[in-house]
């Protein structure tokens, strides 16, 4: 399930992120979307390819990943995100629901963290320092 108002446009700096075409009000479940996990070993592979970028630690223990289908791994990363992600284990899927209201034109982001109010640098945070 993805509300048909998003979609998905270039940004100036972040290459592609997901917009909304309406305005969206707080506490809006927007998105549900399965995830294709991958095995520890399959995670060190792909994190030697472009798609490191694209996946999500996944498990209790992080000890795997996912690769989150339909818009989920559009979604830029924000440390004052508008939007907040949750991993469903069982389900395997990924839901995105807004934090506060969102403007229509608005791009959506989501903290990479986990933790909507974890600030750690993100991995391409420390690698331009």
């Amino acid at each position: 399930m993805i509300k048909p108002y998003l979609y998905i446009n270039k940004t100036k700096e972040k290459g592609r992120g997901v917009f909304t075409k309406e305005r969206i009000p707080a506490g809006t479940l927007i998105e549900i979307s399965p995830v294709l996990v991958l095995s520890n070993s399959d995670t060190q592979i792909v994190d030697k390819t472009k798609l490191h970028n694209y996946i999500f630690l996944w498990g209790v223990r992080e000890t795997r990943s996912c690769i989150a289908l339909g818009f989920c791994s559009i979604y830029n990363h924000d440390y004052e995100p508008n939007c907040e992600y949750e991993m469903d284990f069982d389900a395997d899927t990924m839901a995105i629901k807004t934090r506060r209201d969102i403007k229509k034109g608005e791009e959506l982001t989501i903290n990479y963290n986990g933790d909507i109010t974890d600030k750690s640098p993100v991995w391409f945070d420390v690698k331009r320092k």
